[in-house]
């Protein structure tokens, strides 16, 4: 069962994928857009990767704030759900993201990768972060 994981932002989306036991995510893309609003492209691209790794749902970041309150962020991730699921089919899962940047922030820099490079990645370690404490919690509920 192939789950795709998505970090929703102003101008890109980050892509991780799970393995086919759903034990691990990866990485795969940053997609990345003009504008906020140009999403026609960003859609289509999600669904050809949908296709290519076989994937049965998402799981899309929710950026709620610190307080646990749905901010303007958080309301752009609940259109951007209803468009995926309407464009796609899949049930899309919202998942508290809060710290996610952070923690991909502090990973890249304990890996040693430039200040100025780290921007190409942190979207798509951020898809990572969403989709791993994902797969963790449908483990710990088996367990």
């Amino acid at each position: 069962m192939r789950i795709m994981g998505l970090d929703y932002g102003s101008k890109t989306v980050g892509v991780a994928i799970c393995d086919p036991l759903g034990l691990t995510a990866q990485g795969i893309e940053i997609i990345r857009r003009k504008s906020e609003g140009k999403l026609r492209q960003t859609l289509a691209r999600i669904e050809e990767l949908i296709a290519e790794y076989q994937v049965e749902s998402i799981v899309l970041g929710f950026p709620k704030n610190m307080n646990n309150t749905i901010g303007d962020r958080a309301e752009k991730s609940l259109e951007f759900k209803e468009m995926l699921e309407k464009r796609t089919g899949l049930a899309v899962f919202m998942w508290d993201e809060r710290l996610t940047t952070v923690e991909a922030n502090r990973t890249m820099i304990e890996a040693d990768i430039r200040r100025e490079n780290r921007y190409k990645y942190v979207d798509e370690l951020a898809a990572v972060f969403i989709l791993q404490g994902y797969l963790d919690s449908l483990q710990h509920e088996k367990q």
